[in-house]
């Protein structure tokens, strides 16, 4: 196995820079809520961005990254791709839960990174289903 997917296209590569950051902030998460705080920072993250959520969060940026990672290197598995896609959909749910209903996330330099790479992944992933899925 190549140190870099053997698949055609930049899909595949585009995972692997998202799953670099989801490493950096699993690390950053288990490390110090700071980072988890500036992403969930609505009017009742205070109470609600605990140390037990930030390393929570960053136990999810882990997992999300760990099914990407497979996914880049198995991007014509139409399964992994699946998973991979659902990801950054339960990504934009608890973005838009924790934003309209519990109040723990506004909109701001925190939560425009986050929201352009799960927006921007799930509209090149579906807009590219045929070209990867078989």
């Amino acid at each position: 196995m190549s140190l870099l997917p053997e698949s055609s296209g930049l899909l595949p590569y585009w995972l692997l820079v998202v799953v670099a950051f989801s490493l950096l902030n699993t690390v950053q998460c288990f490390n110090s809520v700071h980072f988890a705080r500036r992403t969930f920072n609505g009017p009742r993250s205070e109470a609600e961005v605990t140390p037990f959520a930030g390393r929570l969060f960053g136990s999810w940026s882990f997992l999300s990254g760990l099914v990407r990672l497979y996914a880049a290197y198995h991007i014509n598995d139409k399964h992994l791709y699946f998973l991979a896609l659902s990801t950054y959909l339960i990504v934009l749910a608890t973005f838009a839960g924790e934003l309209l209903v519990y109040g723990t996330l506004k909109f701001g330099k925190g939560l425009a990174p986050p929201l352009f790479v799960a927006t921007t992944s799930v509209v090149w992933m579906i807009t590219q289903w045929s070209f990867y899925v078989d």
